[in-house]
């Protein structure tokens, strides 16, 4: 599909990488066409510059489970409207499972989460797609649509079923594939992608989709170091509140406002890098050791981390 119909008929029911949003079934209209056409207008403006405002979200006495066991408790805590917020620890530490609780994709054993002051879990599929997007980790677009045809399904939350491409779409699609350096990418079949291109073009899904909270699982897998610092460097420019689980702990520190450490069934304090990636704390949850040293050029602070 190409052309001016770059946008599939909307029967894939899998948004920002959650099979369990169907936002179809009859429940809770797109609205009113003016409502639509603003909505795409804004994603076709420019993402970084017109993203909707940035979302508060507050975590409450949360309990997340993957399967029957329960991975994270007790977690409460808020977040800011603008800030980037990282989630480290170590593997099975629960921060995929407790992305996929912010995102509405999986049900919290127990607690709420809420974003500016509204229930997520309580809310419609279509609404809570206007509110979060996410990225997972490792996650596969079908292999039979073209790039511009995965990014487009970003903006499902805000047409009608059955939906047709118009060209305020196909300029949202365009410029969220520019804004992750993909341009005159919409019509590559996404099977001939490689890992990283792939992710980028999940995130632009996620970009376009326009929405007050953005979660990153991993958004730095398959990309190479140049793409790496640029996804990272631009989710600082967003204009949303971005929370993104990282493994590498340098660039958690380098690109978030504040981060939130996993270990063992439990979260440490929401702190700032310094704070949260402390040597002793560094050393307890992950084994190594970690110093923070100033870089020659800059003077800027940076984590050095090293075997014990």
């Amino acid at each position: 599909m190409s052309g001016n119909n770059i946008t599939p008929d909307r029967t894939e029911p899998e948004l920002n990488g959650a099979a369990d949003h169907h936002v179809y079934g009859g429940e809770d209209p797109a609205g009113s066409d003016v409502m639509q056409t603003a909505a795409i207008a804004g994603a076709a403006q420019g993402i970084a510059e017109t993203a909707s405002t940035a979302g508060a979200l507050e975590v409450h006495a949360l309990a997340c489970a993957a399967g029957r066991r329960t991975v994270v408790a007790d977690l409460s805590f808020s977040i800011q409207a603008g800030e980037t917020i990282g989630i480290v620890g170590p593997n099975g530490a629960g921060k995929s499972t407790l992305l996929r609780t912010l995102a509405g994709v999986r049900r919290p054993v127990r607690g709420r989460v809420m974003v500016n002051g509204q229930v997520l879990h309580e809310m419609s599929s279509r609404r809570r797609a206007r509110m979060v997007a996410m990225v997972g980790q490792d996650e596969r677009p079908p292999a039979d649509l073209r790039a511009g045809e995965v990014v487009a399904l970003g903006l499902t939350p805000y047409l009608p079923p059955w939906g047709a491409g118009s060209p305020l779409e196909q300029q949202a699609v365009h410029d969220a594939l520019a804004t992750v350096d993909l341009t005159g990418f919409a019509d590559r079949p996404v099977h001939r992608l490689s890992g990283g291109e792939r992710q980028r073009v999940l995130l632009a899904r996620a970009l376009v989709q326009n929405t007050p909270v953005l979660l990153l699982d991993e958004p730095t897998n398959h990309l190479d170091i140049t793409h790496r610092l640029e996804l990272l460097a631009l989710t600082r420019t967003l204009r949303r509140t971005v929370i993104m689980a990282l493994h590498d702990l340098t660039l958690a520190d380098r690109y978030c406002d504040r981060i939130l450490v996993l270990h063992n069934g439990v979260a440490h304090p929401l702190a700032a890098p310094a704070v949260a990636l402390a040597p002793e704390v560094v050393d307890a949850v992950f084994g190594v050791r970690a110093l923070r040293v100033p870089h020659p050029d800059t003077g800027e602070p940076h984590l050095l981390i090293t075997p014990r």
